[in-house]
């Protein structure tokens, strides 16, 4: 690397500007406050140290000069380790950044990236959130700390974090993966399937920017600052930029499960059938669908067999140690004592073989290519493809949602409560039997029982 003299013109007082160069892809300038005459710029080499004997003054100039030259490499150096853009805007900034550090304010504010870690743990250990909320600020706090290196701000405070800075952070949420290729040493350490590789959903960035903003209201409670960047927003601006938009609700319709269920797939899809189909009687998460073996079986006094868990993403949440209980139709339960609970496509969710990518595979083979509407964010118009192409796990709790409250008689429809009445539900709770009532007419199976070993005895 070679650092050269930039004069603006050949003559008189003139300011030293430098320009880096670093191999043909580095090209970059820097305008210093130090002056001199031309004619002693002539006598100087690259880093500014004198080619022949020197005076007292040209001492003077030449120290000078020598820390610059010193800062320039520093912040040159900074840039290429957090894989900032290299640009001679960003070059001033971190030079800038050098000389006029930001002592005082930073001493008794911490770093916004490291307060908002800070803060996840804190309200894990307390059980205010879950594994599964912890695991999605870590993700965001991720993007705040690529965002600020990427635009060399690394060091921001929570106090220095401000409306703008806010705003830019949202608009990288959107488009991060247009700095992927740019930055790769940022990327390296961090899980494909958190590397973006398209523009992300208004809903998406939404629910980053919702739990940054719960973050801000906390800090905004202990006095630690004055006043959220999400508050300076104004109540308009605030809903503007907080606003969700949802497509039509996609999930299978019956007779689509059914095709399914019939359907005579090619072995490689045997796999994904049985536990599609198992996933869509039960409606649970993945998280927790993944965890469930024979062991989550129980039977009641009547004979029905059902499955019981605690959901992992609320676990920490929950005031009770409630079960969710779901009966068991007979189709699944035929599957399950097939498989043993056994479905080897479960060990890879993501990923171009793992579970989702199977399930629209599979829904691809039963010609499941019924067209549904998904909003396009870069054209803000609707687009319409095949349902297969946008199948993946939550297609099987959707579907289950949709096929039993297709069946539920509206429990306000005799008129007796007003919508919405909390009354109802405390005086009736549908019970296991219930359910299974509700269940088998909703997947259209055939009432069956079993006793405690799991043997159909009708």
């Amino acid at each position: 690397m070679n650092i050269y003299f930039h004069i603006a013109k050949a003559t008189g007082e003139v300011k030293v500007r430098y320009r880096l160069s670093d191999g043909r892809a580095v090209q970059i300038c820097h305008k210093s406050d130090i002056t001199c005459d031309y004619d002693v710029l002539k006598l100087l080499n690259p880093d500014g140290s004198f080619k022949k004997r020197e005076t007292l003054k040209g001492k003077v100039l030449s120290e000078m000069l020598r820390k610059e030259y010193q800062i320039m490499l520093k912040a040159y150096d900074k840039m290429k380790n957090e894989g900032l853009d290299i640009t001679s805007d960003v070059f001033e900034r971190e030079i800038s950044a050098i000389k006029n550090p930001i002592v005082a304010v930073r001493a008794e504010s911490p770093n916004v990236v490291a307060r908002f870690r800070k803060y996840a743990e804190s309200s894990k250990e307390a059980g205010i959130i879950g594994e599964a909320r912890y695991r999605h600020i870590i993700v965001v706090s991720d993007k705040l700390e690529r965002f600020l290196i990427i635009n060399g701000i690394s060091g921001t405070t929570i106090k220095e974090f401000d409306i703008d800075r806010l705003l830019a952070f949202r608009n990288f949420l959107f488009d991060e993966f247009k700095y992927v290729e740019k930055h790769k040493t940022l990327y390296k350490n961090v899980p494909r399937q958190n590397i973006p590789t398209s523009r992300l959903s208004m809903n998406t960035v939404t629910s980053q920017l919702k739990m940054f903003q719960t973050f801000f209201s906390e800090l905004e409670d202990r006095d630690e600052i004055h006043k959220s960047p999400f508050r300076m927003l104004g109540k308009e601006r605030r809903k503007a930029i907080m606003k969700t938009k949802y497509d039509d609700p996609i999930f299978l319709r019956k007779e689509e499960l059914q095709a399914i269920m019939k359907a005579k797939v090619p072995a490689s899809l045997q796999d994904t059938k049985d536990a599609f189909l198992v996933n869509c009687a039960f409606g649970c998460r993945i998280s927790d669908f993944v965890e469930l073996g024979m062991t989550a079986i129980a039977v009641s006094k009547e004979g029905i067999p059902f499955i019981h868990y605690i959901p992992k993403k609320t676990v920490d949440e929950q005031s009770s140690n409630a079960e969710i209980e779901t009966p068991i139709v007979r189709y699944a339960f035929d599957i399950i004592m097939r498989t043993k609970f056994i479905f080897p496509i479960l060990r890879n969710i993501n990923g171009t073989y793992g579970y989702n990518s199977s399930i629209r595979s599979l829904l691809q083979f039963c010609k499941i290519d019924r067209e549904v509407s998904q909003f396009n964010e870069t054209t803000k118009q609707n687009d319409y493809v095949p349902l297969y192409s946008v199948a993946s796990s939550k297609l099987a709790r959707k579907t289950h949602v949709d096929i039993l409250n297709k069946v539920q008689i509206n429990k306000y429809a005799a008129g007796l409560h007003k919508e919405g009445s909390s009354a109802v539900d405390r005086y009736t709770n549908l019970e296991i039997e219930d359910r299974f009532v509700l269940m088998n007419a909703a997947f259209e199976q055939e009432d069956y029982r079993v006793d405690k070993e799991l043997s159909i005895i009708r």
